[in-house]
């Protein structure tokens, strides 16, 4: 890859390794937030009860009841739990020294709850920076993905489920103390929360529209998000994949990874008052592209015709900037611009 893609597939058996990860977990159903933990008794001035003792953040011990004592099936499923998640928290640390992409504990408590909720089951998308670093598993590559202290979240149709999430309380039910951030104007509500400190992480909703920036409102978040221009084309089949943050690896649901580099090529054009964030956007970009060019070229084919028609022409310009950052990488370089040319 060029000096700015610096990027590598893993061993097949990393990678096999990653798949087992996945596939175990996502048949776990609900996980265990915080630390694995461990069982304890107490007696107290009755029956004896079981509890599971664990960190559900750094710093902060907490207990929840398991069952009372002589519950032997409520008692061993847990303990089974418990060591799955231990087996989770060994696997993530050694694939963490491999290379792969692995997020920050709050992000993992966040993650945990709205999976625990079927969030993601029910339609809530995981957009931006920890996608990319989904996709980057996903596809077993090895690649510098800049460390973000923001979850991105998206939804095309309203979330199916039988109430409504109701956002900023589930993300307080982490014990984490997130709070709204204001709009920007009295009359805004916000479309953000975020945990003290300047570098706290921030959990920012955003939904399609036309109008970069606008706010609307969100019934089945309980919330609002922030209008970004053809997240409709961005959101529509979304894939399954997994995001390995802290000691957990939690189901989710990401963009389809060809609208996702084309769409990101998009938001580049749209990143005139910040170039450093337009730069990011086109090496995420460029990066699954070079892969997706050898394992699924279709992935991008298909996702440039369906685009629209405005998101391409904006992309289009940046044909010769594309090719002289994909040099060494013909067959990508040449793929995007058979894209780019077909949708004149």
């Amino acid at each position: 890859m060029s000096a700015r893609l610096v990027a590598r597939r893993q061993e097949l058996a990393f990678r096999t390794q990653y798949a087992e990860l996945k596939e175990r977990v996502l048949g776990a159903g609900r996980l265990l937030a915080g630390t694995p933990g461990s069982l304890a008794l107490r007696a107290g001035s009755g029956q004896p009860h079981w509890y599971r003792v664990f960190y559900p953040f750094p710093g902060k011990q907490s207990e929840e009841h398991v069952c009372r004592d002589g519950d032997r099936a409520t008692l061993e499923a847990m303990r089974e739990r418990i060591e799955l998640s231990e087996w989770v928290s060994r696997q993530i640390s050694a694939l963490r020294k491999l290379g792969f992409q692995v997020a920050d504990k709050p992000s993992a408590r966040v993650l945990v709850e709205l999976h625990n909720r079927g969030a993601f089951a029910a339609g809530l998308v995981l957009v931006g920076t920890l996608s990319f670093m989904a996709w980057l598993n996903e596809l077993g590559v090895v690649a510098v993905a800049a460390r973000t202290q923001d979850i991105d979240l998206a939804r095309l149709d309203p979330l199916d489920l039988d109430l409504p999430l109701e956002l900023l309380p589930a993300l307080q039910s982490t014990g984490l103390r997130f709070h709204a951030v204001p709009g920007w104007s009295s009359k805004s509500p916000p479309t953000s929360a975020k945990l003290p400190g300047a570098h706290g992480l921030r959990v920012d909703v955003l939904c399609a529209g036309r109008h970069l920036g606008k706010v609307a409102a969100l019934a089945d978040l309980g919330w609002a998000g922030q209008v970004v221009p053809h997240f409709d084309y961005l959101l529509e089949e979304p894939s399954d994949a997994a995001v390995l943050a802290g000691g957990h690896c939690v189901p989710v649901r990401v963009p389809h990874a060809g609208r996702w580099v084309w769409h990101k090529l998009y938001s580049s054009t749209q990143r005139r008052a910040f170039p450093e964030k337009a730069t990011k956007d086109r090496q995420q970009a460029l990066t699954l592209a070079v892969m997706l060019a050898d394992d699924d070229p279709d992935a991008l084919t298909v996702a440039a015709a369906e685009a629209p028609r405005a998101m391409m022409a904006a992309v289009r310009p940046l044909s010769g900037a594309l090719a002289k950052e994909l040099a060494g990488q013909k067959s990508a370089a040449e793929l995007l611009r058979a894209c780019l040319s077909s949708r004149r």
